[in-house]
């Protein structure tokens, strides 16, 4: 695969990464645990360098337990830490029909140290913040994934969903390595970023690149999901008229 440096750092990962999500979250009932990791790891044996998920990537199996994504993953490539890059995220919470966004510095600090548990690490590549909460200033934000860059928990920090005046606020308290936004061809909104994150030496990391399956071919506006699916709400799953 072909390699592209994350941002300004030393750090190169393949041009199209692995997200993990759809193993535990979204996409109906979680993947079987063992076969979720031998996916995760076939991957990492295939040359997928960089793997995403995130706190919030959860769901309930058929047992009533839960799966966390994260634990996949660090099960999964704990003994190839060293060749691979991390990246999760903090600041979401699935409240049923709605997401509760908590940015403050006490529930960073809480969320980095249970992802750095369940990932089995004691240091996490690129850390996002998931989503933009209203209620906390881009530089309170900054000014933690500074402290956690300082004391050796993270390398790097990147805003999922940002635009343009946060992520020039946050970068100047302390670097944006990349954002993580939607992006496909049937999502283009936020191609207006692209000269920032040039200017700024930010990585666009595109996220749901193929519409969550739509572009590949396997699916079209007619088919249907099972219970729990996201993509039964997602707009480009909805026929018109």
């Amino acid at each position: 695969m072909k390699m592209r440096q994350l941002g300004k750092t030393n750090m190169f990962i393949n041009s199209v990464g692995l997200g993990c999500m759809g193993f535990s979250h979204a996409y109906g009932l979680p993947e079987d645990k063992n076969t979720a990791i031998e996916t995760i790891r076939k991957a990492y044996e295939l040359g997928y360098n960089f793997f995403d998920t995130a706190e919030c990537y959860t769901g309930t199996n058929t047992d009533g337990s839960i799966s966390y994504n994260e634990e996949l993953v660090g099960i999964a490539l704990k003994d190839v830490r060293d060749k691979i890059i991390i990246a999760t995220k903090f600041g979401v919470e699935h409240k049923g029909d709605h997401l509760e966004l908590d940015s403050s510095p006490e529930r960073i600090r809480k969320s980095i140290e249970g992802s750095l548990q369940k990932l089995q690490t004691d240091y996490i590549d690129l850390y996002y913040q998931h989503r933009i909460d209203p209620h906390v200033e881009p530089e309170v934000v900054a000014s933690v994934m500074k402290e956690l860059i300082n004391e050796g928990k993270i390398k790097a920090w990147g805003i999922s969903e940002a635009n343009e005046d946060y992520l020039r606020r946050a970068h100047a308290i302390c670097p944006v390595t990349a954002i993580q936004n939607r992006y496909s061809m049937m999502a283009r909104w936020h191609e207006d970023l692209f000269d920032t994150c040039k200017e700024l030496g930010i990585t666009y990391v595109a996220f749901s690149p193929m519409a969550n399956g739509l572009l590949s071919g396997k699916f079209t506006p007619k088919s249907s999901f099972g219970e729990g699916d996201f993509r039964n709400n997602m707009p480009q799953y909805q026929e018109e008229g």
